[in-house]
């Protein structure tokens, strides 16, 4: 089969992807209005913290801050995956991936292009919240001023979308196992949520505890292309981190095709 062919198809997919998911445009609308609420109970947090102090915590000042959890909410609309793990695990658990076997594609870039797809509309559907909430907080904006700091964030941001996908790929590929797998998602996503920046900026992590943490795959999924957006992460530091996101691409990428391989040998052996 040649590129030509092969690029056609996965735009064909890609296309699909982003009619199934049109479906649900008032979902995402009305899910990206609510999730401004702890946006908002964040901000009124922090403001009381910095009432006490003397004008920066761990070296942000509090339009620093308000900024940070700005960027939060853009990059977990642009990257963030919706339901894709327990949609992958619904067509593993029902029969329907036979199906899917039966095609001249493999399953793993199919369910790439199908979340490409998503996350794009969702984010159009969901942009104009997010333009209107960042003109609320206009005065605490702070976009750096080099196109090369653009560039390395969107890189970060690209690989960070990469991390969070494979991760949810891995644990819907646990249906292969075990019936119900809600159970280790939400104590993964716990950590997760904690672990990944949503909360707050991870550089306030001070000693080893931080040394360890950068070690993790969660503070890529979020934090770093904030970090590396707000201009927190420079020289040594950056490509370190940038190096650091890329080996757990490859790493999330192993282990999503590695358990889909031997969850693969198991459903045939059952079923098909």
């Amino acid at each position: 089969m040649t590129i030509h062919k092969i690029f056609d198809k996965y735009r064909a997919i890609f296309s699909i992807g982003l009619q199934n998911t049109f479906v649900y445009r008032w979902n995402f609308l009305l899910r990206s209005l609510f999730a401004l609420v702890p946006l908002f109970g964040t901000v009124f947090v922090w403001r009381s913290i910095y009432a006490g102090t003397s004008g920066e915590i761990a070296g942000y000042s509090f339009g620093e801050m308000v900024f940070y959890f700005l960027v939060v909410l853009l990059v977990d609309n642009l990257i963030t995956p919706t339901e894709d793990e327990w949609q992958i695990a619904a067509e593993i658990r029902e029969g329907q991936l036979s199906s899917f076997l039966l095609k001249p594609f493999d399953f793993l870039a199919y369910r790439s292009c199908i979340f490409v797809g998503s996350r794009l509309l969702y984010t159009a559907v969901t942009i104009l919240p997010v333009i209107g909430v960042f003109w609320w907080f206009r005065q605490y904006l702070q976009w750096p001023g080099h196109l090369s700091i653009w560039g390395f964030f969107l890189l970060s941001l690209v690989m960070a979308g990469a991390i969070q996908f494979m991760i949810a790929y891995a644990l819907a590929m646990l249906a292969f196992w075990i019936l119900e797998i809600s159970t280790v998602v939400f104590i993964l996503y716990s950590f997760e949520y904690f672990l990944s920046g949503k909360l707050f900026p991870l550089d306030t992590v001070p000693g080893v505890a931080g040394t360890i943490l950068r070690l993790l795959p969660f503070p890529y999924e979020v934090y770093f292309p904030v970090a590396v957006l707000m201009g927190k992460v420079e020289g040594v530091a950056l490509w370190n981190g940038l190096a650091i996101q890329a080996a757990w691409v490859v790493l999330t990428f192993l282990l999503a095709r590695g358990l889909w391989l031997a969850g693969l040998r198991r459903y045939e052996a059952v079923g098909i």
